[in-house]
């Protein structure tokens, strides 16, 4: 079977020579030294400040939650965040489990990420914060959005999963926001396995964050904050490193994939509409037919041929009964009932391509 995506795995001699680092040093976690030379050299390649690692993205949302004040009321009120419905699970879930409401406001029919337009009207006196998501990489209108916050005294939190090493206006994309999060998921562009990562906009934010990481624990018998465990493990931060080091080499291949795509699909199924102003990372291929129909046949045929397409993002979340959603966002629910992302990754063989190309135009076709 052809994934969706494969984990990129680095050079096993490499990893090894970290590995045995670890083993020489016998510091496995708590901010260790592979850690803190991931976090330098993360800062360096992104082009960020207050970068901190954390165990998983969905933690990375949480604590950024936290560190921003979003998280808590006083009795009586129920926090709220202005969210997107068309993104992974952990953007709404995240929110819900921390005890703050998403509010879902649709998106835009172009870029698919959420439209600032939409924005003010869903704003009441429980909105804390402002959660958009740079979908597949996509820049979300960070003007428009940086506006609506300030007139509104509101956070902003940008979901950055697919963002990593995306540029806007010829810098890091991830700048944006009070705070942005990243996953570094085995299935990402990056990865430590597992992973993630919160970069802040003012130091003191990181420095709050970095107590909450650890339990609140400051020094040997001193606690200050309420904390949880979300320390990233010296073996996460070695195959980081790996991966780190191989980066262009997977983004090159990526491209390939993804440009042979873009032009073979390119002028039969709808794509993304990406910001004129981003250099785009290939994270991910995303087409949309023109009916749900359709585009399940297309998922049916490829699993017939030994090839997974995903319905990212399928259903849109308003529609899942745990979050408790009142309004329906029909643009949202629209693109994510037609929409499959095709496989990319590192090692998808050009012929492997092909066949999943004339599988599509078959289905079109018929």
């Amino acid at each position: 079977m052809i994934p969706v995506t494969k984990p990129y795995l680095p050079n096993r001699e490499k990893l090894n020579k970290y590995i045995d680092g670890i083993y020489e040093r016998q510091w496995l976690t708590n901010n260790g030294v592979l850690v803190q030379e991931l976090t330098r050299r993360l800062e360096e390649y992104l082009g960020v400040e207050n970068l901190l690692l954390v165990s998983n993205g969905t933690l990375a949302l949480q604590i950024a939650y936290r560190a921003l004040g979003v998280s808590g009321a006083a009795p009586g009120e129920q926090p709220e965040a202005i969210t997107t419905p068309f993104t992974f699970i952990a953007t709404a879930s995240s929110l819900k489990w921390d005890g703050i409401e998403p509010v879902f406001v649709d998106i835009d029919p172009e870029t698919w990420c959420l439209a600032p337009g939409n924005i003010e009207a869903a704003i009441t006196p429980n909105t804390r914060a402002i959660v958009p998501v740079h979908v597949f990489g996509n820049a979300c209108d960070v003007e428009a959005i940086d506006i609506i916050a300030k007139k509104h005294d509101l956070k902003v939190i940008y979901d950055g999963c697919h963002a990593f090493g995306v540029k806007y206006k010829g810098e890091s994309l991830l700048k944006h926001g009070d705070a942005a999060t990243l996953s570094f998921h085995a299935t990402k562009l990056f990865h430590t396995a597992e992973g993630g990562a919160i970069i802040f906009k003012r130091k003191e934010d990181l420095e709050r964050a970095r107590k909450m990481i650890n339990f609140g624990i400051t020094g040997p018998e001193k606690i200050e904050e309420i904390g949880i465990n979300a320390k990233l493990n010296e073996f996460q931060a070695a195959m980081g490193l790996c991966v780190l080091n191989e980066m262009e080499q997977n983004l090159e291949a990526r491209a390939e994939v993804w440009q042979r795509y873009e032009k073979a699909l390119g002028q039969t199924l709808r794509l993304q509409a990406k910001h004129q102003a981003l250099d785009y990372n290939y994270a991910y291929f995303p087409v949309v037919f023109d009916s749900e129909e359709k585009a399940v046949r297309v998922a049916t045929a490829l699993k017939e041929n030994g090839v997974l397409a995903r319905r990212y993002f399928y259903p849109s979340l308003e529609s899942v009964d745990c979050l408790d959603a009142k309004v329906e966002q029909p643009v949202s629910k629209d693109i994510a009932s037609r929409i499959l992302c095709l496989p990319i990754f590192d090692q998808l063989a050009q012929s492997d391509q092909s066949m999943i190309i004339t599988v599509i135009e078959a289905e079109l076709k018929a």
